[in-house]
């Protein structure tokens, strides 16, 4: 039995490389430790998780069973985890390559709806 906590990403369900992440998540969701919330849904409720769709559409945000907000970087890495991968989580959790993480995905996070239309697609159809 694992001690994870299941925790929920707040993803981009307009952005199709957002979607393929999510998708390719959760088909490596095997443990049941992740949910998803597309921040443009009823199911996304601001007052649970004191985030606007405003702030959660600029950086990537995820929340444990017991309310704790994580974002950036860390999301990924806690992500990749419990997807059972690996080599990712490993990866996203050195602190020396976080900055640089940070910063790329802020410049993702702004240009998103662009970059998708250029390579989201094709990405898309690749994760099935």
């Amino acid at each position: 039995m694992t001690s994870l906590q299941k925790l929920t990403l707040f993803y981009d369900g307009l952005c199709p490389l957002c979607e393929a992440e999510i998708v390719f998540l959760s088909r490596r969701n095997q443990a049941g430790l992740l949910d998803f919330v597309d921040v443009n849904s009823i199911s996304f409720s601001p007052q649970s998780t004191g985030l606007s769709c405003e702030i959660a559409l600029a950086e990537m945000y995820g929340q444990y069973e017991d309310g704790t907000l994580i974002k950036g970087v860390e999301v990924f890495a806690q992500s990749y985890s419990r997807a059972n991968l690996p080599v990712l989580a490993w990866i996203f959790s050195r602190k020396i390559l976080r900055p640089f993480f940070n910063l790329t995905y802020k410049i993702f996070a702004k240009n998103r709806h662009f970059i998708s239309k250029l390579i989201g697609p094709t990405i898309r159809k690749l994760v099935g």
